[in-house]
C-alpha cells in the first residue's frame, strides 16, 4: 500500500466569453480541444475538425451577441488547460415565451465526471435567465447517458422521444426556467365605448 498521496488535481472553472471575445491562443485551444473530440467520434455536428478559422469566427460571433443576449459561451479550464467550451444563440424564429438553444458542449475526455459539464451548463443557465429566457433547449445523442443524467439533474426534460440524426437517435431536452417577476399592468381607457 502506497503511502504517497493522491495527486491533486486543480478545480475547474469557468468563464462566460466576455464580448471583446477571447485571445488567439484560447481560440487555438478550444480548435484542439473540439478536434480532438471531433476525431475521436464525438457527435458535435462536425464531420471532420474544425479549422482555427472556423472556430475564430464561431467565437466572433458568439462573443458579437452576448451584451444583447443573442448567444452566449462558456469556457471550462482547469488550471490553465481549457477543458470544455459550450454554448447557446438565441433561437432564431419567433417564439411565445424568449428561448435559446444550447448547440455545443464539448468537454475534454480527462475532464468528464470532473464537474466541467455541469459547471458549463449551470454557467449558459445563469447567462439565458439574465437575458429573460424562458426557455432552453438541447439536442444530443440519446447513447450518451452520462450526458441524459446530467441534463436532467438540471431541470431538463424530454421533450422528444428519438429524433434521428445521421449518428443515430437523438432526443431534444428542454428546461422551462421561472418567469421573470413582471409589472402588473393597470390601463385607464382614455376613450370609452359609447353608451348603448
Amino acid at each position: 500500500m502506497s503511502t504517497r498521496p493522491a495527486p491533486r488535481t486543480s478545480a475547474v472553472t469557468v468563464d462566460l466569453l466576455p464580448a471583446e471575445g477571447v485571445a488567439e491562443h484560447d481560440v487555438l485551444h478550444v480548435t484542439s480541444l473540439l478536434g480532438r473530440l471531433v476525431d475521436a467520434g464525438a457527435a458535435l455536428g462536425w464531420v471532420s475538425a474544425p479549422s482555427v478559422e472556423e472556430i475564430a469566427d464561431l467565437v466572433g460571433c458568439l462573443a458579437a451577441g452576448t451584451d444583447s443576449g443573442d448567444s452566449a459561451a462558456a469556457i471550462a479550464r482547469t488550471g490553465t488547460e481549457i477543458t470544455g467550451f459550450a454554448y447557446w444563440n438565441r433561437y432564431a424564429r419567433p417564439t411565445f415565451r424568449p428561448h435559446v438553444d444550447i448547440e455545443k458542449v464539448a468537454v475534454a475526455p480527462d475532464a468528464q465526471g470532473q464537474g466541467a459539464g455541469r459547471k458549463l451548463m449551470e454557467a449558459l443557465i445563469r447567462a439565458a435567465r439574465h437575458h429573460g429566457t424562458e426557455v432552453v433547449t438541447l439536442d444530443l445523442g440519446g447513447d450518451n447517458a452520462a450526458a441524459i443524467g446530467l441534463y436532467e439533474s438540471l431541470g431538463f426534460i424530454r421533450t422528444t422521444p428519438g429524433l434521428r440524426g445521421g449518428g443515430g437517435e437523438a432526443i431534444r431536452h428542454a428546461a422551462v426556467l421561472p418567469r421573470p417577476a413582471r409589472r402588473p399592468v393597470i390601463s385607464l381607457e382614455l376613450n370609452p365605448p359609447p353608451s348603448l
